[in-house]
């Protein structure tokens, strides 16, 4: 009989992120330090065979529903399509977050291998800017990729926009023109305090009450109804589709968070800002039962914490950065 993946305060966990690899193409300046990272050996990460085993157990014996493959960025793990048809195997929705550069190449391939769903992250329109974020001159091949995904009948097509004050918040207005021309939904995220060189403060936050005000002076939007989902949505009220705002430190939405983490060497994290992690890794090639990994990971999301405490005193910045963790 399938239980539940609950914590004390009775979420019930049933979206697994997993990050396939730690590696990027990008070295983005909110997620990677300038110098780069030391990346870990290949036999420290988990292999297919063992991300597909932790997977299976937790739909089977937790009921997880959804899963999401993340990074670094998930496509520059080779042969990336064989995992997603390992996955899509496990008859759960199954969707990816990706900086978008080898979706021209990549998108038709995944879609045939079983991946129902694509996040694009991309946090400027202009190129100049986009190089000072990215240290890639790659835009063009961002927005090809948008094209690549939609072609290939992913739907919806997501786009993921960190909104920084002061660096990139005067685009507002040009995503969601943008979102509105391609037919794609764009989703605003606050800028939170996981970036690899530590520069992040409440001055840089563009919180959710501002992103509002500002799309509501140029559209008249209204707001939709809240899920577990993590952002609050707005559809458009000419029927031109509609915004997100994830407004994890002005608006956090913990008590409706139903996600669990799985970073690429193994670690379960039962939220992005967790300090502590449950090394599988070790239990899977220690022998370890299917059993006893489904007790560990059940231990593991009870003793989750209420809310992540975001600009509280006593708030602990995690020691992984997001390219680490996964998104």
């Amino acid at each position: 009989m399938t239980s539940q993946l609950i914590d004390g305060f009775g979420r019930v966990h049933r979206d697994l992120r997993i990050s396939v690899t730690d590696r990027c193409n990008f070295r983005c300046t909110y997620c990677m330090p300038a110098e780069g990272m030391q990346w870990r050996a290949r036999e420290d990460l988990l292999t297919f065979e063992e991300i597909q085993r932790l997977a299976r157990i937790m739909v089977e014996h937790y009921g997880v529903d959804s899963i999401r493959l993340t990074g670094g960025e998930p496509t520059v793990r080779a042969k990336l399509p064989v995992l997603v048809e390992m996955l899509a195997e496990l008859g759960v929705d199954l969707s990816m977050t990706t900086n978008g550069v080898s979706l021209p190449s990549t998108a038709a391939e995944l879609k045939k291998a079983g991946l129902d769903r694509v996040n694009i992250s991309l946090d400027s329109l202009r190129p100049e800017r986009f190089h000072e974020l990215t240290r890639r001159d790659d835009l063009h091949r961002v927005l090809e990729g948008i094209d690549a995904a939609i072609d290939a009948g992913f739907d919806p097509v997501k786009i993921n926009v960190v909104v920084m004050k002061g660096i990139n918040d005067d685009e507002v207005l040009d995503f969601v023109d943008f979102g509105r021309d391609k037919g794609v939904m764009v989703r605003f995220i606050e800028f939170m305090p996981l970036d690899a060189d530590e520069i992040w403060n409440n001055d840089l936050v563009f919180p959710q009450a501002e992103i509002i005000e500002r799309i509501k002076a140029a559209h008249p939007i209204d707001p939709v109804k809240r899920t577990s989902a993590p952002a609050s949505r707005w559809s458009f009220a000419d029927g031109g589709g509609e915004i997100g705002v994830v407004a994890s430190v002005s608006d956090s939405f913990c008590e409706t968070c139903d996600r669990v983490r799985l970073t690429a060497d193994g670690q379960f994290r039962a939220c992005l800002f967790a300090t502590d992690e449950k090394d599988l890794r070790a239990m899977l090639r220690g022998g370890s039962s299917d059993d006893e990994i489904a007790e560990a990971l059940g231990h593991t999301v009870a003793e989750k914490w209420e809310g992540h405490q975001i600009n509280q005193v006593q708030f602990i910045r995690p020691r992984r950065s997001m390219s680490e963790i996964g998104g």
